[in-house]
């Protein structure tokens, strides 16, 4: 593993692109211009996905009871919340792309950051896209298989073919990836206003027996603290995104103002649809047949649309269509940050020498999942991943308040209350200790997973007497004549430092860190 430096192509000629030609192609594109719609979207449709459509039966059978479903899922938006204000005051002291990975490289080193890369890498974003994918291939064929399941290999093929054709978009054209972002976030909001609709009427039809707090509370097993914990993960399956983000921070105009914008809308508007979602879903079937149903939205639109019901399964779709658009933009990201520092081959830093597009990096996470795809099953994935994502969340917040102690006079354009990363944090230690009791061995394999990056990190990254035929070849033969791609090339000029406030307290001005 090479940190990216400028290349040459087969011609014998240095072939980088340089930060200024980078920044305007992309904002030709689309990526830097209309910011405040596309943070709005990217932050909302990374954040609705297949979660709504998927967690609700999950929490329910943990928690218990609808009434300590609905509880869950409002404070999963409020803990999101007070998540996403940390990322926002990590995003704009440390301005670089690649969120989580990023911060805790800069904070606590390389070793830690290439940690929570090698997790990210090999088991969140595809693990996540596989879940999704594979919600959109079952809503799909779902209408043509009415009285069963569909095939393993039906929604296997399909979901591939999605992954492939999305992967196209994004390797071809930002300013396509980005208005597809657009039109399907709409699409989804949309998706879910019909499920609130429908359900509020029925509401006003008087069937609201189960939400009353007689009915509601009514538990049919009580739950203990690590069900309930576990109820938690289901949910911030359903939230996960709201940290995406950071993730292409150095693509946004104005992040300083354009972050916690998308934040202050993005999260309550989530958290309001999530619960009327639900209220919506309890307002037309019983606990039991919620629990019983492999599909809760389509079980919903036969029950309460008749022979328009064929709408909810193709608004689904709609929805996760967007949401893989989503994760394949910011994960692919993720991947170039982390092979521009150094911490992935090289080969993952470069570029289209045309349309600015990381295809390398989006090929490693189109394969990626593809390999999940063909080894997982959709409601087992879930608290694996969301798992490992609280655990990557509770030690990049850990490092806000480390980063506060370590670099108090550090330039912070916004700076929360300590009371925000502390009771955050809180809730994180309490959440990943119940989890970890409940389910040992889900969780001890991803912490195992996580670990085995340790070797992996001296061999590739610590390791620096590695053969330059190797990367010679990975470089020029594989990137450059397949996929015509090059090196970025950053301007020394437009790489400004990280700046410490003045010590007004004593006459002359601290160094600049």
């Amino acid at each position: 593993f090479e940190k990216q430096t400028p290349h040459k192509s087969s011609s014998g000629h240095k072939t980088p692109v340089s930060t200024s030609t980078v920044k305007r192609q992309l904002r030709d594109a689309g990526l830097l211009g209309r910011v405040p719609l596309n943070t709005f979207s990217l932050s909302t449709g990374n954040i609705i996905g297949s979660g709504i459509f998927i967690s609700p039966k999950g929490v329910l059978e943990h928690s218990g009871s609808v009434g300590l479903a609905l509880i869950v899922w409002i404070l999963g938006g409020c803990i999101a919340a007070l998540g996403s204000l940390c990322y926002a005051e990590l995003g704009v002291t440390i301005p670089k792309s690649g969120g989580d990975y990023s911060y805790v490289t800069e904070i606590f080193g390389g070793l830690v950051g290439f940690l929570l890369l090698w997790s990210a890498v090999l088991i969140m974003y595809p693990t996540t896209l596989a879940v999704i994918a594979l919600t959109f291939s079952n809503y799909v064929l779902q209408p043509v298989f009415p009285d069963c399941v569909p095939p393993y290999m039906a929604t296997r093929l399909l979901s591939t073919v999605c992954l492939l054709f999305l992967t196209w978009v994004n390797c071809s054209s930002v300013r396509l990836a980005t208005r597809i972002q657009d039109v399907f976030t709409v699409g989804k909001l949309a998706a879910l206003g019909l499920i609130i609709v429908v359900g509020l009427v029925q509401i006003c039809k008087g069937n609201y027996e189960g939400l009353t707090p007689q009915v509601a509370f009514e538990f049919s097993t009580t739950p203990s603290v690590g069900q309930i914990a576990l109820a938690f993960l289901q949910a911030s399956f359903a939230f996960s995104g709201w940290n995406f983000l950071n993730y292409v921070t150095e693509e946004v105009v104005e992040p300083r103002r354009n972050l916690p914008r998308a934040i202050y809308i993005s999260i309550p508007l989530v958290t309001f649809v999530y619960t009327l979602t639900n209220i919506a879903y309890f307002s037309a079937m019983s606990p039991e047949e919620l629990l019983s149903s492999n599909a809760v939205a389509v079980t919903f639109g036969e029950k309460l649309l008749g022979m328009f019901s064929v709408i909810m399964p193709i608004s689904v779709a709609l929805s996760t269509f967007g949401g893989i658009n989503g994760y394949l933009f910011t994960s692919s990201r993720l991947c170039f940050s982390g092979a521009r520092e150094g911490h992935l081959p090289s080969l993952l830093a470069m570029i289209h020498f045309k349309n600015c597009t990381p295809i390398p990096a989006l090929l490693c996470c189109c394969t990626a999942t593809i390999v999940i795809l063909c080894i997982g099953e959709t409601h087992n994935l879930i608290n694996y991943v969301s798992f490992i994502n609280y655990l990557s969340y509770g030690v990049t917040i850990a490092g806000l308040l480390y980063y506060r102690w370590k670099k108090p006079k550090l330039y912070r354009p916004i700076k929360v209350n300590l009371l925000v990363p502390i009771t955050y944090l809180m809730f994180w230690a309490l959440l990943l200790g119940f989890s970890l009791y409940s389910e040992p061995v889900v969780c001890g394999v991803g912490l195992v997973i996580m670990l085995t990056g340790v070797p992996v990190y001296f061999l590739g990254v610590h390791w620096k007497a590695k053969p330059k035929c190797i990367y010679d070849f990975i470089a020029t033969y594989v990137a450059q004549r397949l996929c015509f791609v090059v090196f970025p090339q950053f301007d020394p000029i437009e790489i400004s430092p990280i700046e410490e406030w003045p010590d007004k307290s004593s006459d002359t001005l601290s160094r600049k860190s």
